[in-house]
């Protein structure tokens, strides 16, 4: 699901480095963003597993269009983080009729043999422009679902080009580990309040979407920049 509007922000980095934290009163006279509105604080918040930085979150799945078209914009925004700052995912599976739950196992099962970080954007390809892995058919010119959907036998094939057997793919993929983090990120989504993709956490604390933040990427990075920058005060 996407959703896209705009609000200017202040420019929150410069040199590529993080600001100098300020006062939490100067931040929101500085700032058109407002709790509530544009980003929505997240309680109780969730645990990150990034040690001192300071976590950014996107919950997607590669079933999602609206993923895909955000991909290049995640890409620039991960490039753009501040030093204290690191990029997560979290795969979404609530659209089973989209295959969301086979691209979660198959997401979480690549950062476990450690391919996912490579494979990334190309996975979203697969699924959007080569075809290999395509949930909606498009050539009749009315898009209606692949029947049979993608199967985890077919996410491994494509893992195969980074190095994987698929054999080996697959049975990680249906081990007690796989299954256990797919009801973890399941979980996380659910107590983060998450109900479209791609949204965006801070830290655990903080939660947005394009949409929300104002209408396009280029001012919800503005956005999370700004809650990184936000949050390092709070941590002082």
């Amino acid at each position: 699901m996407r959703r896209l509007h705009a609000i200017p922000a202040a420019a929150l980095v410069a040199g590529g480095l993080l600001l100098a934290p300020i006062a939490h009163a100067q931040l929101a006279a500085a700032t058109p963003w407002e709790e509530g509105k544009q980003y929505f604080v997240i309680e109780p918040p969730q645990p990150t597993t990034s040690g001192d930085k300071i976590e950014v979150t996107e919950v997607f799945s590669y079933g999602c269009p609206a993923c895909n078209f955000s991909y290049p914009h995640i890409d620039k925004l991960r490039k753009d983080l501040p030093p204290n700052a690191v990029m997560n995912f979290v795969p979404a599976s609530f659209s089973p009729a989209e295959d969301w739950p086979m691209f979660q196992r198959a997401y979480l099962t690549a950062r476990a043999l450690g391919v996912a970080e490579k494979s990334h954007d190309a996975m979203f390809d697969a699924v959007w422009k080569t075809g290999e892995l395509k949930v909606v058919d498009m050539t009749s010119g009315n898009p209606k679902p692949v029947q049979p959907l993608p199967s985890i036998e077919d996410a491994a094939k494509f893992y195969a080009k980074y190095g994987v057997k698929p054999d080996d793919f697959v049975a990680t993929a249906n081990s007690f580990t796989i299954n256990t983090r797919m009801k973890q990120a399941d979980a996380y989504i659910k107590a983060a309040g998450v109900e479209s993709t791609p949204t965006i956490i801070v830290n655990g604390k903080y939660r947005l979407t394009p949409q929300t933040a104002g209408g396009d990427w280029d001012t919800a990075e503005k956005l999370i920049l700004f809650l990184i920058q936000k949050e390092a005060g709070n941590a002082k």
